[in-house]
């Protein structure tokens, strides 16, 4: 009985580990440009995105770790622990390249371009996984002062309270919005219109549009809510002015009439 030979298979591990990582002048085995991809070992990949993700291919926990020292020094806004996404890579048996919901990633062949874009969706998961996180604890953090606003229609937070909320709300849509453009292609399609399908069933599966939009749609609420923080403090604020100013008012008027009384008594 003859057996079916094993299908070759590698495995995929996207890691963000900082807000942005430097990818000029690297020195390797440099297979890619933008994004930087450089071989390591005799089958693995690490592909490097300056928004601050590395996807390792075929590679062993030992050279990611190298690999990831190497790195150190261009890294800025370092995240600890990383955001991570993985997933397996291997050749199809068939001419097509069908992805299964939950199984592994199906490509013709292990060639540079295909592993490019299997690398590109795995990094945009990775980063908007971050972030669907990041708005969550956010809105967390801002439901219990909505609910209370809602019921004392005010809010027993003070001013320094309200502006570390806002703050929160702010430096998480600076970190998402912008800075990973998932609707866009990656490069490699420019030179391969072929593997289009590929991605496509990449974004697809991996809902990358539906995520994005989902995720914008909560980042405009953020947005909104922290212009009406900002204008509940320009209100407090505006308020206190106006009580200091009607006791200001108040004081010079009995000290007039104080003055009044005191030259008449005199």
């Amino acid at each position: 009985m003859t057996q079916t030979p094993p299908v070759p298979q590698l495995s995929a591990r996207a890691l963000q580990i900082a807000d942005r990582i430097n990818t000029a002048g690297f020195e390797g085995q440099v297979l890619n440009a933008t994004p930087l991809a450089v071989r390591v070992g005799e089958n693995g990949i690490a592909v490097v995105f300056r928004y601050g993700v590395v996807v390792f291919i075929g590679m062993s926990a030992v050279e990611e770790t190298e690999f990831l020292e190497r790195l150190r020094s261009r890294l800025f806004g370092l995240i600890n622990p990383p955001e991570e996404e993985t997933a397996k890579v291997q050749v199809a048996r068939e001419a097509d390249e069908p992805i299964s919901v939950g199984g592994p990633i199906v490509v013709k062949e292990f060639s540079v371009e295909r592993l490019l874009i299997v690398a590109d969706a795995l990094a945009k998961s990775v980063v908007l996984g971050r972030g669907e996180r990041e708005v969550a604890n956010v809105f967390d953090t801002i439901e219990p002062f909505a609910r209370e606003l809602a019921v004392q229609g005010r809010s027993s937070r003070g001013g320094k309270a309200m502006l570390k909320l806002l703050g929160e709300a702010l430096l998480v849509q600076h970190r998402v919005s912008g800075r990973v453009a998932v609707g866009e292609k990656p490069d490699v399609l420019w030179d391969r219109p072929d593997l289009e399908r590929l991605y496509a069933r990449l974004e697809d599966e991996y809902e990358l549009s539906e995520r994005a939009e989902s995720l914008n749609r909560k980042l405009s609420v953020i947005a909104e809510t922290a212009t009406t923080l900002a204008d509940i403090i320009d209100t407090k604020r505006s308020l206190r002015l106006e009580i200091i100013v009607v006791i200001l008012i108040a004081f010079e008027i009995i000290i007039t009439i104080y003055e009044a009384y005191a030259r008449g008594g005199h």
